[in-house]
């Protein structure tokens, strides 16, 4: 005697060894035995062999008609066994009996289960909803398969290009658009990127870097609202200062600006003067939380997303000729010793009678230039000469900051390799495509300009940092318990020092209208000069505020996007200043030795680290002379091969000391579909200096 039976949704046949009341001892075809309840049991016959049934009974299935079988159907439940005697006839056959049920448990559509063998048919409702959700799960199906197709010949159709990013990065799996890139790079065994890119779905590798960037970090685009930009207090004292700023000549978010008072008298009183939006912002209103939602500004070669709207800004920037809010930091200097004596800060309006720019006084103002009044630059602006001596006594006030902090870290700062600027060709404030021709030149770390404003900038930041914590008022600041290796920059609410300036405490606080940790501290500041000892008490944001921990978390993970974003977009324009001056070989120095035997090099005259091969056992800082290979846009890499040494073994000891913490821009290859790696500067942008 055999059996057919259910088992875990699957119908098996086999013959029936022993049977007690409840259950069986079966023996299916391949020799395997099984215990099979006798409520599982739906058919016992003697012929045919429990295999041909099988097979008899798969292919009678197949032909049942449904729609014909489900009219056949009664109304209330029924058996296979009935619907087979319906549909075929009264002496319907085992064959027959098994493939009406086969038929029905493949057909849920049309009928629901009720039990073992038994069944309900589906409403005339239920079944046409059902029909119709297979017909468009039909449709789609073959509409994956044509842009599947269409894909494998090189063709990409619209809506695939329209989810390009989402599908790359943030994918619905279930999505058409999806699975259709899925299965063309199964078939044609192509990675799901280079065959989008074969297809002309990715129009330029720029345009691929820009529109991911603007996928993950601006999803509903870079453009701001219309909102009424904030007039600062009309009762704001006027300051009898002439105060002027040092930027890059593309800045246009002027935060900071110097005065000096009482040249030659023996005391001198230092102005640093930071824009002030926090004077007239407040938080909690929809423009702070456009500044909370950029958290700042973003930077790349030839273009940027400011943080705030250009209304705010040019309110507040303090541009030359006119007085500007401003929160003023007056340091009080004894002349000769250098020593800082007292300091306070006011709320005002500051005269700004000057908006210097460095690329374009870099070659004028020099060491010798100030050091020796002798010295003359031809075509010197009025201004400037003007400006002479109380620059000159900044570089001095600088040099001697610079020396006492030195002191603290233990080590001086080392400013030995080059700072790189890029421009773009007539692009300069309009949004780049890629194929615009690059400029990259050189500009030497710690220039005196570049020191001035950056000496001013840790005094006003670690002294504002300090004194928020007196007052017992919150702020954010960034710390670092020691110089030791893998100890990093953090984040948080407490006056901590940080080993790598050499300084008590440290709270940004000199870029308001480019960081939204500026901006924070900036309203805490205010509230301290207007309540003093009172300020715990009406400051924004309170003692273990919540709000303020939220604020650095997210900062800190929006800053990191930004800077590896303004790496990689220079590592891409670096990319194509090779391709466009046709370099095929660089000098270049060791940095370390990789796994695998190739070696990571830096480039002597470009801010380029790069794979060299051939390169195996040489001793960091060996100088060598590189031939490069194909550079790939989409991956932002090049590989080179060792030509020749170019120095001895014995010079070849050490390079710089931040050559591990500085990779930064000129590191790579890139990995799509990896976060980019974070930096640490004060102000890691093309218009300010590198400050810890």
């Amino acid at each position: 005697m055999h059996v057919l039976f259910e088992d875990s949704g699957k119908f098996l046949a086999g013959r029936i060894l022993s049977e007690a009341e409840a259950s069986a001892q079966v023996e299916l075809e391949s020799g395997k035995r099984v215990k099979v309840k006798t409520a599982h049991m739906l058919l016992k016959f003697d012929k045919p062999s429990p295999p041909e049934l099988l097979m008899q009974a798969q292919a009678i299935a197949s032909e049942i008609e449904l729609d014909l079988a489900w009219e056949f159907a009664p109304e209330d439940e029924f058996s296979f066994a009935d619907l087979a005697k319906d549909y075929f006839s009264e002496q319907a056959t085992l064959a027959q009996q098994a493939g009406a049920l086969f038929c029905m448990h493949d057909s849920p559509h049309y009928f629901r289960r009720a039990g073992k063998g038994r069944f309900k048919k589906a409403s005339a409702e239920v079944l046409q909803q059902a029909l119709a959700a297979l017909e468009k799960k039909k449709a789609l199906q073959q509409q994956v398969a044509d842009w599947a197709q269409a894909l494998g010949q090189g063709q990409c159709p619209p809506p695939i290009r329209e989810q390009l990013y989402k599908i790359l990065f943030k994918p619905d799996k279930n999505a058409p658009e999806y699975k259709a890139v899925v299965e063309a790079s199964r078939a044609t065994h192509t990675a799901p990127l280079a065959l989008l890119q074969q297809a002309g779905a990715i129009d330029s590798a720029y345009q691929f870097h820009w529109q991911r960037f603007l996928f993950d970090n601006f999803p509903k685009g870079t453009g701001f609202p219309s909102l009424e930009a904030p007039q600062p207090p009309a009762d704001l004292p006027l300051a009898p200062v002439q105060a002027y700023s040092i930027d890059d000549s593309h800045t246009t978010e002027i935060d900071d600006a110097l005065s000096l008072q009482g040249l030659g008298t023996g005391t001198v009183v230092l102005g640093i003067h930071i824009a002030a939006p926090g004077l007239a912002m407040v938080p909690g209103t929809p423009l702070d939380q456009l500044g909370r939602n950029r958290l700042s500004t973003v930077y790349m070669p030839g273009y940027k997303i400011t943080m705030l709207p250009d209304a705010v800004v040019q309110i507040y920037t303090l541009d030359e000729g006119r007085a500007n809010p401003a929160v003023s930091l007056y340091v009080t200097i004894n002349e000769a010793t250098l020593e800082i004596t007292g300091t306070e800060t006011k709320l005002e309006r500051v005269p700004v009678a000057a908006n210097l720019r460095h690329d374009q006084l870099d070659h004028i103002v020099t060491e010798s230039w100030l050091q020796d009044a002798s010295v003359q630059v031809p075509d010197t602006p009025e201004v400037v000469s003007a400006l002479r001596p109380q620059l000159a006594f900044l570089y001095r006030l600088a040099q001697h900051l610079k020396a006492q902090r030195e002191v603290v870290r233990g080590k001086p700062e080392n400013f030995n390799r080059p700072d790189y600027n890029f421009r773009l060709q007539g692009k300069q404030g309009a949004e780049p495509n890629g194929s615009e021709t690059v400029e990259i030149s050189v500009r030497q770390r710690g220039a005196p300009l570049d020191l001035i404003v950056a000496e001013a900038a840790i005094v006003a930041n670690s002294t504002w940092g300090s004194w928020l914590a007196e007052l017992g008022v919150p702020g954010i600041y960034r710390s670092q318990a020691s110089m030791a290796p893998g100890v990093k920059v953090r984040m948080g609410t407490k006056a901590l020092p940080h080993a790598g300036i050499g300084v008590k405490s440290y709270a940004w606080a000199t870029s308001p209208l480019r960081r939204y940790v500026d901006l924070v501290n900036q309203w805490q500041i205010i509230a301290c000069v207007r309540h003093g000892n009172t300020a715990a008490l009406a400051a924004p944001f309170k003692p273990k505020d919540a709000e303020l921990f939220s604020i650095i978390s997210s900062f800190e993970a929006t800053y990191s996007a930004y800077n590896g974003y303004q790496s990689s977009m220079e590592r891409f324009w670096t990319l194509k200043y090779l391709q466009q001056n046709a370099i095929t070989e660089l000098e270049a120095t060791v940095l370390k030795e990789m796994p695998g035997g190739d070696c990571l090099v830096r480039a002597d005259t470009l801010p380029l680290v790069f794979a060299v091969l051939g390169a195996q056992n040489l001793p960091r800082g060996a100088r060598l002379r590189v031939k490069l290979g194909a550079v790939d846009e989409m991956a932002l890499d090049v590989h080179g091969t060792l030509l020749e040494r170019l120095d001895n073994t014995s010079d070849a000891e050490a390079t710089e000391s931040e050559d591990e913490e500085d990779l930064g821009a000129g590191a790579g290859p890139i990995a799509i579909a990896v976060d980019l790696t974070d930096t640490d500067t004060e102000n890691n942008t093309p218009s300010a200096p590198s400050v810890g």
